[in-house]
């Protein structure tokens, strides 16, 4: 009875701690879901009055974008996914299908000719220097034939990004991105995922805008053919930078700042997403990048508040106010502090003793 009462007893204490979670979590993890898209909201919805001036590029179906029934990569636009994209067709799967098939050849055979009708008597080989040797030298040959191009197009995908490059700095938070141009002035971008449905305050997604879960309200838009140094952070947990037509791949850890670098060689609208479990709307990250011509670039660059490297800011290209004319003397009034007195309207000097 004493052991029936204790069971009891430790039975009650260990469930009702987890009825009172039970009950608390969902209002707990209700506030946390809420309260990201809240804080995001103000930011994506702020008026721009001059982000109209640049309308958006509409992105070409099956281009930077996922394609329904499509098993294969994605085709790529930069110079090092072009050569992970022919790594991939050309090295990688025909020595994989090339494997599997000579293994299930030799499986095959083996069922075959060794079966117990065959072979009553079963051999008692143990060794064989040929197949031995065979079987050691196939196996580091086809290493060293992946080997090659692989460490290539590591070197490739960590090589530094070089003087000229633009350089971006893309922010994750619980679940938008923040991109921010340090070379053009430090503005900020602020860019959240379009809803299918219609909600106060916020643009609907429209087909011109991408497809459904990868269209954002504002995207990251860089110039072609020039390379891009993306630095990647966080302000809260791991996100991960992923465009799969770029063959770009980074995470964004907090407190830490990580570097990619890559080109785009063709203009469009090509999309990515958060990689990385990030949270409860962790699907609802999407990235869209929209490269454009560099003139296209510096004008939206402008139209954004910042500047072009090399462009005089507004301060230096504004004129000098002209000085005052005396109406007594039909002369210019001096410049306090100036060891010359300013020239008079008719050209010379002013008398000091009129």
């Amino acid at each position: 009875m004493k052991l029936a009462k204790t069971l009891l007893l430790a039975l009650g204490l260990a469930l009702a701690p987890a009825a009172a979670h039970a009950q608390d979590a969902p209002k707990q993890d209700t506030t946390t879901q809420a309260a990201a898209p809240a804080s995001a909201a103000p930011a994506a919805t702020a008026p721009d009055a001059q982000s109209a001036a640049l309308p958006e590029v509409a992105p070409v179906p099956g281009v930077g974008m996922p394609v329904d029934k499509h098993i294969v990569l994605q085709d790529q636009y930069t110079p090092n996914g072009r050569k992970a994209l022919w790594m991939h067709d050309y090295v990688l799967v025909p020595m994989m299908v090339g494997v599997s098939a000579i293994v299930l050849l030799l499986l095959m055979y083996v069922i075959v000719r060794f079966r117990r009708a065959r072979n009553p008597v079963p051999s008692r080989t143990s060794h064989n220097t040929l197949i031995e040797v065979i079987w050691t030298l196939v196996p580091v040959l086809i290493l060293i034939a992946i080997a090659v191009p692989s460490i290539s197009l590591l070197a490739a995908q960590f090589k530094p990004a070089g003087k000229d490059a633009l350089t971006i700095k893309a922010t994750g938070n619980q679940w938008y991105w923040v991109y921010s141009y340090p070379d053009n002035g430090g503005f900020e971008v602020i860019s959240n995922m379009l809803q299918d449905t219609p909600e106060p305050g916020k643009r609907t997604r429209t087909p011109a805008d991408g497809p459904r879960l990868l269209a954002v309200d504002n995207r990251l838009v860089i110039p072609v053919g020039r390379q891009i140094r993306l630095l990647t952070t966080s302000n809260d947990v791991i996100h991960s930078f992923a465009v799969p037509a770029f063959w770009a791949k980074i995470d964004a850890v907090p407190g830490r700042i990580n570097e990619i670098s890559f080109t785009a060689e063709k203009e469009g609208v090509y999309f990515g997403q958060c990689s990385e479990l990030c949270g409860a709307r962790h699907g609802f990250m999407p990235i869209a990048v929209e490269v454009v011509s560099p003139e296209r670039f510096a004008a939206w660059i402008k139209s954004k508040g910042g500047t072009m490297p090399g462009t005089p800011s507004q301060a230096l290209a504004t004129p000098a106010p002209e000085q005052p004319v005396d109406p007594t003397t039909g002369t210019d009034t001096p410049t306090p502090g100036t060891a010359t007195p300013p020239v008079t309207s008719q050209g010379g000097q002013p008398n000091g003793n009129n």
